[in-house]
């Protein structure tokens, strides 16, 4: 599971904005962002320097989920 959603909402920005910096798809990134896909770390990597924020920041550890 990511935060990606959450961190998107928080800054103000939308799926389409990121989609661009990150040269995806609007339909990967919709993904990545509904949690139905997880993105590689190279793109988590990315997605946490695009948005200024830590990579960890972006994730939810398994233990919050029990």
């Amino acid at each position: 599971m990511n935060r990606i959603k959450e961190v998107l909402k928080e800054k103000e920005l939308k799926q389409t904005w990121l989609a661009e910096k990150m040269g995806k798809s609007y339909n990967m990134v919709n993904s990545y962002v509904q949690n139905r896909r997880q993105p590689s770390l190279e793109d988590l990597y990315r997605i946490a320097e695009i948005l200024d924020v830590d990579a960890k920041d972006l994730l939810v550890s398994s233990k919050d989920e029990k």
